[in-house]
């Protein structure tokens, strides 16, 4: 199936969004945020410390009356630069476009399955500037099978889940980890779709090259295609 018959089968899922993390957060407490250059809020603190960016996000979440602040599929993010794990030699090379959206809230928040599937494998992956604890579930629909992935989750998300296990949409998979364990984030989900997992495990790349950005964008589709947040 082709990436445009692909994108069409997600969005024709549902109408209504899809929540990934708690639902008792109505999608109208949402509030779209820019992670790149064009944020000029960002000259404004120290991006490599997780703590600084934790009071901006909950000054933003404040200023705007909003619980969630979305976004960044495809964005570019200077952020990357505080890790070596995403720097390469070559200015093309280096990592810092984003493949999945991001839910900015309160560590502890509820994660939930996008869609029924079953736990295809989960890891710790504690690189700074890393997903930190992740869970990557399978699907299929009409005869297609891909995976959704949820990064930055607490370490109990992991601790008592077994490969295999049948999850259903809007079951809680795990919890938002905070920056002890996150890859020294401010809490927040990262949510990615992957078509093909290419033989990962409980990992994915969730960031790209200039370079290699035409695979993923036909390999990463747009997440919010189910979320359908509206920014």
């Amino acid at each position: 199936m082709n990436i445009e018959k692909f994108n069409h089968l997600l969005n024709q899922i549902s109408k209504e969004p899809i929540q990934v993390i708690d639902s008792n957060i109505a999608i109208e407490g949402y509030v779209p945020i820019a992670i790149s250059s064009k944020n000029k809020d960002l000259l404004k603190f120290d991006i490599s410390s997780s703590t600084a960016w934790e009071k901006y996000l909950e000054t933003f979440l404040a200023k705007n009356n909003a619980k969630v602040a979305f976004g960044g599929y495809l964005e570019k993010r200077n952020i990357y630069d505080r890790s070596d794990y995403f720097k390469n030699q070559s200015k093309e090379k280096q990592r810092n476009i984003h493949l999945g959206i991001d839910l900015w809230c309160k560590e502890n928040t509820k994660v939930l399955a996008a869609l029924d599937g079953e736990i295809h494998s989960f890891n710790f992956n504690n690189n700074y500037g890393d997903y930190g604890p992740t869970i990557i579930l399978k699907h299929q629909l009409e005869n297609e099978i891909f995976y959704s992935l949820y990064g930055h989750l607490s370490l109990a998300s992991i601790e008592n889940i077994m490969i295999g296990d049948t999850v259903l949409q809007g079951n809680c998979i795990g919890y938002l980890g905070d920056s002890s364990v996150n890859g020294e984030y401010a809490p927040h989900l990262h949510f990615q779709i992957i078509r093909n997992l290419e033989d990962n495990y409980g990992d994915y790349p969730g960031v790209s090259s200039e370079e290699n950005i035409e695979f993923y964008v036909n390999n990463c589709p747009n997440p919010n295609l189910l979320l359908k947040l509206k920014a």
